[in-house]
Formats: structure tokens, sequence, C-alpha cells
């Protein structure tokens, strides 16, 4: 790994691209790397859904509403759990690991008596959505449900969720060791699959919900600031109202 210093994460390169460096003058160093036993995790992070889920105790419904027009999802992230994240990093939390589901949706189940209004026509012929689709307004509801169920217990002990992502944090890696076996161990029992590419264990700051935690408390991701400072300058009523969106939203 090489590259600028920058407030957050260093970017993964290749072999070959490390190669190449080497070759162009550039300083390396090897490290060595401790990462905590937790046994046979493979079956929390398989390389693909093993199959249908299970019949869970939450379940996704689809109720029509005759004479009703199309909603289309807000697209702002909601703050409720950033916020939950800055009362506990007044709590002195320091270490971070952030657990991504696969596919998270594709992992709750439509209610049977709803499954034929999500019959969709191909080329092929008619299909129907076992598991919730995505693109639904009410899906992140129904998916943030399940998710706030599974880990009722934790919630705000070492744990946030957020539809798909798991946040846990504690105050030193002691804790955090403990706290990542019973996250692991829930997911495991309810048969949750999650993508380790998208995983990040053991840091002292991490990227959750665009924003960057850590020790200190919580800013925003400075990509994100990026993004507001290079947007182009708007020529029109629409694209002053998604300049006003984003740079409202990190006011």
């Amino acid at each position: 790994m090489i590259g600028e210093r920058r407030d957050y994460l260093t970017n993964m390169i290749s072999t070959l691209v490390a190669e190449k460096l080497l070759r162009k003058g550039y300083e390396a160093y090897l490290a060595y790397i401790s990462v905590a036993d937790y046994g046979d995790s493979s079956d929390v992070f398989p390389e693909a859904l093993p199959g249908l889920s299970l019949n869970r105790e939450v379940e996704f419904g689809i109720e029509l509403i005759s004479g009703t027009i199309p909603v289309y999802p807000s697209q702002c992230v909601s703050m409720g759990s950033t916020c939950s994240i800055r009362k506990e990093e007044k709590r002195g939390a320091s270490v971070f690991s952030k657990i991504d589901l696969r596919s998270g949706y594709h992992q709750l189940r439509v209610k049977e008596a709803d499954v034929h209004k999500t019959t969709f026509r191909t080329r092929y012929g008619h299909y129907e959505f076992l598991v919730m689709p995505f693109g639904l307004t009410n899906a992140p509801a129904a998916f943030m449900d399940l998710m706030n169920r599974v880990f009722q217990p934790y919630l705000d002990q070492f744990v946030v969720v957020f539809i798909n992502d798991i946040l846990v944090y504690s105050k030193s890696e002691d804790e955090h060791d403990e706290y990542l076996r019973v996250v692991l161990q829930i997911l495991r029992e309810k048969q949750l699959y999650a993508k380790i590419s998208k995983c990040e264990f053991w840091l002292h700051e991490v990227t959750f919900l665009e924003h960057v935690v850590f020790i200190e408390g919580i800013r925003v991701d400075p990509r994100k600031i990026e993004a507001v400072l290079d947007w182009k300058q708007p020529k029109n009523v629409s694209e002053i109202r998604s300049f006003l969106g984003l740079a409202g939203y990190y006011r």
C-alpha cells in the first residue's frame, strides 16, 4: 500500500503496481498484521447467497391502494443512526468495525400472499420475486425493522445498524474482540450473510453513512466535501436544486 497521505483510509493497490513503483525507486515497508481468530466464519461471508432466505419474523408486504400514483423514495440518508454514533462517541469509543450485508434486501422474503404483486415480464417469460426487490418505497423500512429486531439487545450498546450496514464500536480492543464475536454469532444464527470485500475491521476511524467516525467524534467524509467544492456552476433551476440538496445536507 502506498499513496498520498489523506484524512481517510489508504487505497489498496495490486502487486503489479507495487512492483512498478519499487522499480521507480519508491520506498516500501513490510508490516506484520495481527488479526483475531474468530474460528471458521466463512459461513457468514459466502461468495454468494446460499439460497432462498429463511421464513423470518419480518416479511415484506405490498399493500395496494386504488387510485394512487407512484411514490418516489427520498435519496436523503437518515441522520438517526449518525446521531446515535455521535452520542456513543462521547463515551470514548475508539475501535470500529463495519459489516456490510451481501444483497441485504434479497435476504428478506416477500409475504406469500403478495408474491404475485411483484410479477414482471421479460422476453423469456413472466417472473415473480420471492425475496424483497430493490427500488420499492417501503423496502428500507421493512429491512430496518428486521435489523432492529435482530440486534435489539445490543443497539446503542456497541452496535448501530442502518439498513444493511452494521457498525460495531468499543472503547478497547478486548471489548471489540468480544463484541465482534457476538455480532458474528448473531449473523450466523439468523442466517444473515455479509460481503467480506465490503467489510472493515479493527479500525480507529471508519466511514459510515458518508461520515468518518473516530475517537474524537464524527466528521463529514472529505471526499464528499471535495464533491461540493468541485461542483460545476449551476446553470438552471434543476442544477441549483441538486447542488443545494447536496450542500445543504452537509451544512
